[in-house]
């Protein structure tokens, strides 16, 4: 137990030391402030961080994460992140990530029980519900998870797009939101092509008027 919990704080001296070494001014610029481009809203498996696989280093990306890489209209947690990186940050992307091989899509697909979570993923059951023909028509399990995994990232580029804090950035300055899924078998990022950089990408019903 200590001897795994000891190995973080070895880590973290040799990432100190070896920038520093790289840079003696490293951690001098990152005091200065941080102005990242991107917010990116990724999924908290541990498995799919977010400078590692873009290759970025410390203040390129704004990260907020969650199980399965959800945009609710009622989490206060990832309206917060959302404001703050649009209206003081001024981030030109916002990125969702998702990925193959979530068990937040695995267990959604599921009518076992998992506990408090349960409640979480009715978003992603939700997603199901409204393409059940298509995916009750594809009959390899893996290739099912796979296209509600796209289809879910699909959905929260639109719950985005529908937010009043994204339609009130794109009246002030340049946005887009893109869709992403990330492979854990090969490590490559699939982009979706779904790209909303104004709310007339979205229903009437939705757009607030400024």
């Amino acid at each position: 137990m200590k001897s795994s919990y000891q190995k973080l704080i070895e880590g973290n001296r040799h990432f100190a030391e070896s920038n520093l070494k790289r840079d003696p001014d490293y951690f001098k610029k990152l005091m200065e402030g941080q102005k990242p481009d991107y917010l990116w809203i990724g999924c908290s498996d541990s498995r799919v961080p977010a400078n590692e696989i873009t290759n970025t280093g410390s203040g390129e990306i704004f990260v907020h994460r969650n199980i399965a890489n959800l945009v609710v209209h009622t989490d206060i947690n990832m309206l917060s992140v959302l404001e703050f990186a649009l209206k003081f940050l001024k981030v030109r992307h916002v990125i969702v990530c998702g990925h193959y091989g979530c068990s937040g899509i695995r267990s959604s697909m599921s009518s076992d029980q998992h506990g408090f979570v349960d409640n979480w993923l009715c978003n992603i059951k939700d997603v199901y519900y409204n393409n059940r023909e298509e995916l009750d028509g594809i009959a390899d399990q893996v290739q099912k998870e796979n296209k509600l995994c796209e289809l879910n990232v699909i959905e929260q580029v639109h719950n985005l797009a529908k937010t009043s804090i994204v339609q009130q950035a794109w009246k002030e300055q340049e946005l887009e939101i893109h869709g992403w899924v990330y492979g854990l078998h090969n490590g490559l990022i699939k982009d979706l092509a779904i790209l909303h950089n104004s709310n007339q990408d979205i229903d009437r019903i939705y757009r607030f008027d400024f």
